[in-house]
């Protein structure tokens, strides 16, 4: 009988970013599901060491004035006269994606506040944010990979919503396991891959406690891995 999310999330909340990438990379995940190069905006989970854990909701930016960018987009699927965030997804941590080599913000303020308003639970941008301040202010944990200053109407437009987004390797579905760790980074965790994944930790855990142990004792890391590891 399939484990319940809840139990799982739960399961998940013992372990760290990178307990969960050296599970996905036993299962050859991409990337072990990593993200890179983000930082942690904001300060509200900075003094604890549990990982906030949500589905993945999806934001797509297209570029204004760079149309090669947007090769191989998805159709947009934003409906006409709405506004993408006020379609956020409750309980979600949402995810944004920015064409590269931008030095607008595709998230401020507004943005993130109505996101919280809509029950977001956390925001990962691949991109760049602005309105420090103001995100510090929504009490969500916002991670990105830059700041700035300028808005986003500068260079790039929301463009689908809900759709996978492929980040140097790593795919990310709506749906998808968010691991937010404040202390190591974040991780994605296929939806499909959340059971093996709570499977293996435990072992691979206990592993690397013998190996630690053992290099304490004196023993080499090769002979400690070769009897631990295998």
């Amino acid at each position: 009988m399939a484990t319940s999310i809840t139990t799982q999330i739960s399961t998940l909340k013992q372990y760290t970013a990178c307990d969960i990438a050296d599970a996905l990379l036993k299962l050859s995940i991409p990337n072990a599901g990593y993200l890179p190069d983000l930082t942690l905006r904001t300060s509200v989970t900075s003094t604890t060491n549990t990982p906030l854990i949500a589905p993945a909701s999806t934001v797509l930016f297209a570029s204004k004035s760079k149309p090669e960018a947007n090769a191989n987009f998805p159709e947009s699927n934003i409906p006409k006269g709405q506004h993408y965030v006020d379609l956020t997804e409750k309980g979600t941590i949402v995810i944004t994606q920015q064409p590269e080599g931008q030095q607008c913000a595709v998230l401020g303020g507004i943005m993130a506040l109505r996101m919280r308003m809509r029950g977001a639970v956390g925001v990962v941008v691949l991109g760049r944010v602005r309105d420090l301040v103001e995100l510090e202010s929504t009490g969500l944990p916002i991670w990105s990979r830059g700041t700035s200053i300028v808005g986003t109407g500068a260079e790039a437009k929301p463009h689908a919503i809900q759709v996978p987004l492929n980040i140097d390797g790593t795919v990310i579905k709506p749906g998808d396991l968010v691991f937010s760790d404040a202390t190591n980074g974040v991780v994605i965790i296929p939806q499909e891959k959340v059971e093996e994944v709570v499977a293996l930790l435990p072992k691979l855990v206990e592993a690397d406690e013998r190996v630690k142990e053992d290099v304490e004792k004196g023993m080499s890391v090769q002979e400690a891995f070769k009897k631990h590891r295998g």
